[in-house]
């Protein structure tokens, strides 16, 4: 029988590689403005129209001759038009997003000057019926003309405000990247190490740890995002797969994972630096190895992750410097992902080391919703 040969493997995989980043290359355009179907964009909304009624009056009436009976016609004529405005922006939203800006702020524009225009004309045509009077067009124009200007005021805040969100987001995606990006030279070179002391004794072997790590090459060299956890446990279970071909007996693993949860959102490359942590400075190091025990569960309406495994007696304060930057950069990953809406607890405990990690799940909900509007 002919032994496999890694190397050509390992180019076929590679081709694959770069043939999957060049399917997932495509680029979905920043949205031009705020997300107006949330309940908190459009109650922002409606409270700026209701400061804004409120400046219209005073600087009309003053506040001596102050009327809630005129406050409450211009809030109902100002809210008239945010709200039919804000829904139209809303089901245009996508479509602005992939046109330039200057025309797709003059489309919005003009979208809300037309709601706007409808709803003044059917104002005083009300106005002009109840009080048996002709149709009053200078006052019209004069209503329409300071419309429109609020109209363009708040359009360029809301534009401002979007750019501003978009740049944040685009920062925060280069820093995540930046972050997971040192975690791959660390765990290509142990498993590299592996691959060169199987490639000759045991082919067949080497061929499935090829095979597994270029499952890993291209988990590493994906968009840094959130991913379902069953994805994330497959690639965990490859790595321990990859350094049980060189541990063999000594390195034991035990899953403990709930039921329904490989469709929550986790970060991309989470499991694995951590297993590498347990293996490089806890089963590595001990003659009979040890057993890495992973609990995953939900508890109290959060995603509870724990990792036990074995340490050496004479672990201080070497394994705590080489293990402090590991944990410091998936510390600041999951903080650019979920801000302080996270804990993170790594130590030692009696024999053995353990991390501990809670991570909101409710956002699973929000995006499944936001995916299913986008399609529709």
């Amino acid at each position: 029988m002919t032994p496999p040969r890694p190397a050509g493997i390992i180019a076929q995989q590679v081709r694959e590689i770069a043939a999957s980043g060049k399917d997932s290359a495509h680029p979905v355009p920043p949205p031009f403005l705020p997300d107006l179907c949330g309940v908190s964009a459009l109650a922002a909304l409606v409270l700026m129209g209701e400061l804004l009624a409120l400046v219209l009056v005073l600087a009309v009436d003053g506040l001596r001759e102050f009327s809630w009976e005129r406050l409450g016609l211009v809030s109902l004529a100002v809210q008239w038009v945010i709200l039919p405005s804000a829904a139209l922006l809303c089901r245009l939203r996508p479509r602005l997003a992939q046109l330039p800006h200057k025309l797709a702020g003059g489309l919005s524009f003009a979208a809300v000057l037309a709601v706007l225009l409808i709803v003044m004309s059917a104002q005083q045509w009300w106005r002009a019926f109840l009080s048996h009077s002709p149709f009053d067009y200078w006052r019209f124009l004069g209503d329409s003309l300071l419309g429109a200007i609020c109209t363009g005021v708040v359009l360029r805040y809301a534009y401002v405000q979007q750019q501003l969100r978009n740049q944040q987001q685009a920062e925060l995606g280069a820093r995540i990247d930046a972050l997971q990006s040192r975690i791959r030279p660390h765990f290509l070179f142990n498993s590299m190490n592996s691959l060169a002391s199987l490639i000759a004794i045991d082919p067949e072997r080497a061929e499935r740890l090829v095979e597994d790590l270029s499952v890993l090459f291209r988990a590493s060299l994906a968009d840094a995002k959130l991913v379902p956890l069953g994805q994330e446990l497959a690639l965990a279970r490859r790595y321990l797969e990859i350094e049980s071909l060189r541990l063999g007996e000594r390195l034991r693993q035990r899953w403990e994972i709930g039921e329904g949860l490989e469709q929550l959102e986790v970060p991309g490359m989470l499991l694995q630096p951590l297993l590498e942590n347990a293996v490089l400075h806890g089963i590595a190091r001990l003659r009979a190895g040890g057993e890495i025990t992973v609990r995953l569960a939900i508890e109290n309406g959060r995603l509870q992750l724990d990792i036990d495994n074995p340490v050496p007696d004479d672990d201080g304060r070497a394994r705590r410097q080489s293990n402090g930057m590991a944990m410091e950069n998936i510390r600041q990953r999951l903080a650019a992902h979920y801000g302080n809406r996270f804990t993170f607890a790594a130590g030692r405990e009696g024999d053995g080391y353990r991390v501990q990690l809670q991570l909101p799940v409710a956002q699973l909900a929000v995006r499944k919703q936001q995916a299913e509007e986008a399609l529709a």
